[in-house]
C-alpha cells in the first residue's frame, strides 16, 4: 500500500504533463494567429489582382 501512496504522491507532483498542455495550447494559438494572417493576406493579394485586372479591361480609365 505504501508504494502506492508514493506513486500517486509522485504522480500528483510530476508538472511535465503540465508543460506539454501548455507548449501545445501556445502552439495552437500561434497556429491560429498564422492561419489567420495567411487567410488575410490572401484576400488582400485576391483583391488586388481584381482590382488590376479591372483596369486592364477598362482602358479608358484613370486606375491610379
Amino acid at each position: 500500500m505504501t508504494t502506492v501512496r508514493k506513486f500517486v504522491a509522485e504522480m500528483l507532483r510530476d508538472e511535465g504533463g503540465a508543460s506539454a498542455a501548455e507548449y501545445a495550447l501556445i502552439l495552437a494559438i500561434v497556429t491560429t494567429g498564422i492561419a489567420g494572417s495567411a487567410v488575410a493576406l490572401g484576400n488582400a493579394v485576391d483583391n488586388a489582382i481584381i482590382a488590376a485586372s479591372n483596369c486592364v479591361s477598362s482602358a479608358g480609365s484613370d486606375c491610379g
